[in-house]
């Protein structure tokens, strides 16, 4: 009896240890996120000097579809492998005090940007282009802004979307996402 308790005990350590990190400010914390001066324009031009995609990511504490995302969807190791080679992920906090600054040169704390976007949900993914044009605020920059948590097939098609640039090819996302489900079937 003693060795299967001790086995659970060391399975539920081992599952506590693998489940999503939470920062001081209560948000996720992850191997993949940048900690920048929130400095949008500097930050897209770290990401391409990186080779990378610029992902803002608007999370609270508490959220729980936030928890989702970073439990169920971002540990899939294909989505994972492009949130570390392909993107590069700055996390603001809806509710937080640090300062961004947006890409028209704006700066204000992270939820006075955040309401000056307009953005109500969390998550929040914004996708941004390779370049992004003088005097656009975030959401008018981004190439994509998903609002919400989704399932990894969508997560995965929308990362792929992104970086194939499928927002210039005039195929929208949704279309896209059924085209890649008919292809390929489900997510495996």
């Amino acid at each position: 009896m003693k060795r299967i308790l001790g086995l659970l005990a060391a399975l539920l350590v081992a599952g506590t240890a693998s489940a999503a990190t939470l920062g001081d400010d209560g948000l996720h914390k992850a191997p993949w996120m940048h900690d920048t001066f929130k400095d949008l324009r500097e930050d897209l031009a770290e990401a391409s000097a990186e080779g990378k995609r610029l992902l803002v990511i608007v999370e609270q504490r508490g959220c729980i579809y936030c928890t989702k995302m970073h439990e169920e969807v971002y540990p899939e190791p294909k989505i994972e492998a492009m949130l570390n080679d392909d993107f590069f992920v700055v996390q603001i906090n809806m509710f937080g005090d640090v300062e961004v600054t947006d890409f028209d040169g704006t700066i204000l704390s992270e939820k006075d940007m955040v309401q000056k976007w307009g953005l109500m949900f969390t998550p929040t993914l914004m996708f941004y282009p390779k370049e992004v044009a003088e005097g656009a605020s975030g959401p008018q920059a981004a190439a994509a802004v998903m609002p919400g948590a989704f399932g990894k097939w969508t997560t995965y098609n929308l990362f792929n979307w992104v970086l194939e640039e499928g927002y210039l090819s005039g195929e929208n996302f949704q279309k896209y996402h059924a085209r890649k489900i008919e292809e390929g079937g489900l997510f495996d």
